[in-house]
């Protein structure tokens, strides 16, 4: 009989589309660094580097780079939507936790999240 070996989660990759959120808030370069840098504190990382930029007329994307890989926010006040990626490895991220902080801070009505683990594999041996 073949033994099963599994190998745990390198990391965790969600992925949110957040519908139904602030617009002042969405369209905020200043309002999306602040959240990025507070996501980072709350996701327990550690941050080497954050980039905002405005799009014109609407939109701004956000990139938090942490040494436990990225979080970031992408923005269409227009359409009240924005989309997310937190993306950790390690096992002291609480990237969980991002989440919630994310939402409340874009007044999301209706998220959507996708947890992906990432790096894991089973082999029969």
């Amino acid at each position: 009989m073949k033994k099963v070996i599994t190998i745990p989660p390198k990391s965790s990759h969600i992925i949110l589309d957040l519908y139904k959120c602030d617009f002042s808030s969405l369209d905020s370069p200043e309002k999306i660094k602040e959240i990025l840098i507070q996501a980072v504190k709350e996701a327990n990382t550690t941050l080497i580097d954050v980039k905002v930029h405005k799009f014109s007329p609407y939109g701004v994307s956000g990139f938090a780079l942490i040494s436990e890989s990225h979080i970031s926010i992408h923005t269409w006040p227009e359409n009240e939507y924005a989309g997310v990626d937190i993306y950790t490895c390690g096992t002291k991220a609480l990237p969980e936790k991002a989440v919630e902080f994310i939402i409340k801070k874009l007044k999301c009505k209706k998220p959507s999240i996708l947890k992906i683990e990432r790096g894991s594999y089973a082999e029969g041996i």
